[in-house]
């Protein structure tokens, strides 16, 4: 008796190449949507006449990145892009940049959440931050994201007692809490 493979059989990340670009902005700016929705006004959030400006940016990005230990992966469906991941050497003043990576982001697009992209995306990010010799990797999250961080600490990350505040409307009257998660990379 034979099975044929069920609709995610057809699930994988890779390195993300310049043409996915506009792909990642749509999704990038529909998470942000998403995660910010109940912290900015619905005329501060990014809207679909930004998804050219921002694949862009990302074009650019991604064709000549500043430091060859900076990733993006995509979670793909088929060859529909559907999530991202970024990794890079972490910047936080008491990190070590040969040492320490940062997941700068992890987003799955809303539409495609609880479908085990996200799983997908942060093995591969985690096997990229240790192929590129990393040995502690940190993450910066929303303190009121519930499930981003409960997602990461389900995968063994934990809050390391760092955390700031981002102003996200740059005149002080929207900020935002953030709390640094890690985890070891051995």
């Amino acid at each position: 008796m034979s099975s044929s493979p069920g609709p995610s059989a057809d699930v994988s990340v890779r390195v993300a190449w310049a043409d996915d670009a506009p792909a990642i902005a749509e999704v990038q700016l529909r998470a942000w949507r998403e995660t910010y929705a109940d912290l900015l006004p619905a005329d501060a959030l990014p809207g679909p006449e930004q998804v050219e400006a921002a694949a862009a940016a990302w074009r650019a990005s991604l064709s000549a990145p500043k430091d060859a230990r900076n990733r993006v992966l995509v979670a793909l469906e088929r060859n529909r892009v559907v999530g991202l991941a970024i990794t890079t050497p972490a910047d936080d003043p008491d990190c070590d940049p040969i040492a320490d990576a940062e997941l700068r982001e992890l987003a799955v697009d809303p539409g495609e959440r609880g479908r085990g992209h996200g799983s997908r995306l942060l093995q591969a990010a985690v096997d990229t931050m240790q192929a590129d010799r990393f040995t502690r990797a940190v993450t910066w999250t929303i303190a009121s994201d519930d499930v981003l961080r409960g997602f990461l600490t389900d995968a063994g990350w934990a809050a390391d007692t760092a955390h700031r505040e981002l102003d996200l409307d740059g005149e002080g009257t929207t900020r935002v809490k953030q709390v640094r998660l890690h985890t070891a990379l051995s």
